[in-house]
């Protein structure tokens, strides 16, 4: 008689092929709405389908003949080479300083300037040029947050001036991070930025955002003050995102010297950490719902948006108070869903060894492997922001509050719509969901080699890593569409 097992195992690349096959036809049904205003897509949309299809073939192939043994991690170790004291310090000191004077600036521009969003430097500098171009910056030179997070600049200087003062040994050691809090307080703070990004009211007030960015980085300060720079490496969520941004670069700068890798395989040496799994997947959670919220499912009539607004109206909430009540419970069940999807990929993989590893520890340990998804999406989204409103920051650098001023002769640049075009940022968009689900699915594979007992272990736990990478690749695509 067979072994039951056996037939079990059997079963498991059955399974994750239907999941799979479900999530290629589903895109092929999608009406086109498109992104940042694109609606005459340069592809058809039979093609979708077959974008997805191509992750699935080169998991395949990668998981069955290509990828035999772990790899990613002598290759993360590349070259290095050493950067010199006074380049370094100068560097910190340099970096730092314009930190501060942009955080500075932005938060003066944004409590004393006008209201007029698109002629105050607050709403471009925080959801442009902080939001998006950092992580996307970060994806090439490494974790430049590090060195140019005015929070972290301030604390290292607080802490160089009291040494200086009261001797090493005057001040007080600060008091140890509770392990068990872990990132858990970087993934609020993410969640917080989504809803405010997302579903806050009256959200590209610079008042708003000077006042928040102020209020942020005050309580940056006050952490510093009792946890240490270990607080920001704890709670700061942007910090959080933009380290992992800077994992898939191919630079890494540690211990004095300027590593050289092979991009994306930085991911090895991020290691497992409590809460770490909540920050990736309030990234990619988030992200999903920022496509969602701007699509025909949401916003067409009789969709999810309007049906949600009128019954928290008929509860007595203004019209924009339903309408913040309603982006905020999509926003929440979207990262559910989210969440509770690549958990059920997570519990396929445990059920192939369930005796070596724990499934909330394969989480905590498969977490880093979604960030090139979540960096996939967030170009996808933002391309176009970056691209178009990133130019208005020549101008508003020169005029921060809107008030006339010229400060460096660029008051009357403009911006140039054509720099990339509708078909070009189409491409630019499917070609950072591919991409980011094929490092996704790569990083997985050997991991997994890492992880489980023997290649075949290895890649039969990878079938449900697979169907959740296809899954979320056509749904990147059908929100696009």
């Amino acid at each position: 008689m067979p072994d039951p097992r056996s037939r079990r195992s059997r079963r498991w690349p059955a399974v994750a092929a239907g999941v799979a096959s479900a999530a290629l036809l589903a895109p092929s049904s999608a009406a086109a709405h498109g992104l940042g205003g694109t609606r005459n897509l340069p592809i058809p949309e039979w093609l979708f389908a077959w974008a997805a299809a191509i992750v699935l073939v080169v998991s395949f192939v990668g998981l069955m003949v290509l990828w035999p043994r772990p790899r990613l991690a002598a290759l993360a170790e590349g070259r290095s080479v050493a950067v010199p004291a006074a380049a370094r310090t100068g560097g910190r000191i340099v970096l730092g300083l314009l930190g501060v004077a942009l955080w500075g600036l932005t938060v003066w521009a944004g409590l004393t300037g006008t209201s007029n969003v698109q002629a105050n430097l607050a709403p471009t500098m925080v959801y442009v040029a902080f939001w998006v171009g950092v992580p996307v910056l970060s994806v090439f030179v490494g974790d430049l947050w590090r060195a140019l997070s005015p929070w972290r600049a301030i604390a290292d200087a607080a802490g160089w001036l009291g040494r200086r003062i009261a001797g090493r040994d005057g001040l007080p050691a600060p008091t140890p991070w509770p392990a068990r809090l872990g990132l858990w307080p970087a993934a609020a703070v993410l969640l917080a930025f989504a809803w405010l990004e997302l579903a806050a009211p009256n959200k590209d007030a610079p008042d708003l955002l000077g006042a928040l960015a102020l209020v942020y980085g005050a309580a940056m300060l006050v952490g510093c003050g009792v946890w240490g720079t270990a607080f920001l490496d704890h709670a700061d969520g942007f910090g959080q995102y933009f380290r992992l941004a800077g994992s898939l670069a191919p630079l890494r700068w540690a211990d004095g010297r300027v590593h050289l890798r092979w991009p994306g395989t930085g991911l090895v040496q991020v290691p497992p950490q409590t809460g770490l799994s909540a920050v990736v997947l309030a990234l990619v959670g988030s992200t999903t719902f920022d496509g969602i919220s701007g699509g025909e499912l949401w916003t067409s009539d009789g969709a999810l948006g309007p049906r949600l607004e009128d019954l928290f109206g008929s509860l007595g909430l203004s019209a924009n108070g339903a309408a913040t009540a309603a982006l905020t419970l999509g926003l929440a069940v979207t990262v559910l869903l989210v969440s509770g999807f690549v958990r059920l990929g997570i519990a396929g993989m445990h059920s192939v060894d369930p005796t070596r590893h724990t499934a909330r520890e394969l989480m905590g340990r498969f977490a880093p492997t979604l960030v090139p998804i979540a960096l996939g999406y967030a170009v996808a989204h933002y391309c176009s922001l970056l691209l178009q409103r990133g130019q208005t920051l020549g101008f508003l650098l020169s005029d921060p509050r809107g008030d006339g001023a010229n400060w460096f002769g660029t008051a009357g640049w403009g911006v140039d719509y054509s720099v990339l075009g509708g078909n070009g940022t189409w491409y630019v968009q499917v070609a950072a969901l591919v991409l980011g689900h094929v490092a996704g699915l790569v990083a997985a594979h050997d991991l997994a080699l890492r992880t489980f007992r023997g290649p075949r272990t290895a890649a039969r736990s990878q079938y449900w890593m697979l169907a959740v990478m296809v899954a979320f690749t056509s749904l990147g695509l059908w929100l696009l569409s």
